[in-house]
C-alpha cells in the first residue's frame, strides 16, 4: 500500500474522532405520552404513580333522588282585583255586550268619516255584493246588452238618419286682413332671391355695430323685427340701423325657411 493511501486514511479517521458522539435515544427514558427523550426520568415516575393511584381509587355512590331535600316553594300572592279577561269565564254575556257596544261605536265612527253608509264588517255569513247599474259606463262593447236594445234594422234606420244629417261644406276665399297694412314678411321673402349677407342696399351710419345690437334687442324675434323694418321704408332706408350690411335682412333674419317651404 502507498504512502498516499496510509496519508487518506489516516485523515478519515481525524475527521471521525473530531465528530461530536450523537446521544442514543433509546438510552432516555421513553414517555408514550410525550415522545421519545423531551423529559426527564422523573416525569415518567410521577405519570405511573398518578395511573396508578386512579386505577385503585373508587368514586363514591351518587346520593339517590328520592332523599335531596326540595328548596321551599316560592310564595304566589294573588291579586286583590280580577282582571278584565276573567270575564270571558265568569261573565260571558257582558263580556259580549260590552265588545258588541265597542264594535257599534266604532262602526259609527268609520260610516262618519267615509261615505255615511253603515259598515260591513268581514263574515262568512254575508251576503254576495249587489252590482249596481252605473250610467256612467258605457256598455257599448258587451254584445249581451247591446243585442237587447239594438237590432239590424234599428242600424240601418239609424246610418240613414245620419246620411239625411250629412252636409258637405264648400270651402270659400280666405277673409281679406283688415286694419293697417302690415308687411308680409312671407311674401317678401318669396320676391328676393339673394342669401342673407348678400349687399344690395347701400349703408351709411355712425357707430352702426352699438346701435344695431341696442335697437335688435328691443324686438321678441327676427319676424317681428323684419316686419318693422319694412313698414319703415325698408329695405331702402333703414332708419334705425337694424339692417348694417344691407342685405335687406332685419336684426339676422333669414328668408331661406319661407323659400323651402314654398318649394316643397
Amino acid at each position: 500500500m502507498s504512502i498516499r493511501s496510509f496519508v487518506f486514511m489516516g485523515a478519515i479517521a481525524g475527521l471521525a474522532a473530531c465528530q461530536p458522539a450523537i446521544p442514543d435515544s433509546g438510552a432516555g427514558v421513553v414517555d408514550p405520552g410525550r415522545g421519545v427523550g423531551f423529559d426527564n426520568p422523573n416525569t415518567l415516575t410521577q405519570r405511573e404513580a398518578r395511573a396508578a393511584e386512579l386505577a385503585t381509587s373508587t368514586v363514591p355512590a351518587a346520593a339517590p333522588v328520592g332523599t335531596q331535600a326540595l328548596p321551599p316553594a316560592a310564595t304566589v300572592t294573588t291579586p286583590t282585583t280580577t282582571p278584565a279577561t276573567a270575564r270571558a269565564v265568569t261573565d260571558p254575556q257582558g263580556l259580549d255586550a260590552e265588545l258588541a257596544q265597542v264594535a257599534a261605536q266604532s262602526d259609527a265612527t268609520a260610516a262618519q268619516s267615509n261615505s255615511g253608509q253603515a259598515v260591513l264588517n268581514a263574515s262568512p255569513s254575508n251576503a254576495a255584493p249587489v252590482i249596481l247599474n252605473n250610467p256612467g259606463i258605457s256598455d257599448e262593447n258587451d254584445f249581451g246588452a247591446v243585442s237587447s236594445r239594438q237590432s239590424i234594422e234599428s242600424d240601418a234606420a239609424r246610418i240613414q238618419s245620419n246620411r239625411q244629417q250629412y252636409q258637405v261644406v264648400q270651402p270659400t276665399a280666405l277673409p281679406s286682413r283688415n286694419g293697417s297694412a302690415q308687411p308680409n314678411v312671407v311674401q317678401y321673402a318669396l320676391q328676393t332671391n339673394h342669401p342673407r349677407g348678400t349687399q344690395v342696399h347701400r349703408r351709411f351710419s355712425v357707430n352702426a355695430s352699438a346701435k344695431f345690437q341696442r335697437n335688435c334687442a328691443e324686438y321678441n324675434s327676427a319676424d317681428e323685427a323684419q316686419i318693422d323694418f319694412l313698414a319703415r321704408g325698408g329695405p331702402e332706408r333703414d332708419r334705425r340701423g337694424l339692417d348694417p350690411d344691407g342685405d335687406g335682412y332685419a336684426c339676422g333674419w333669414d328668408p331661406a325657411p319661407f323659400r323651402r317651404a314654398a318649394g316643397d
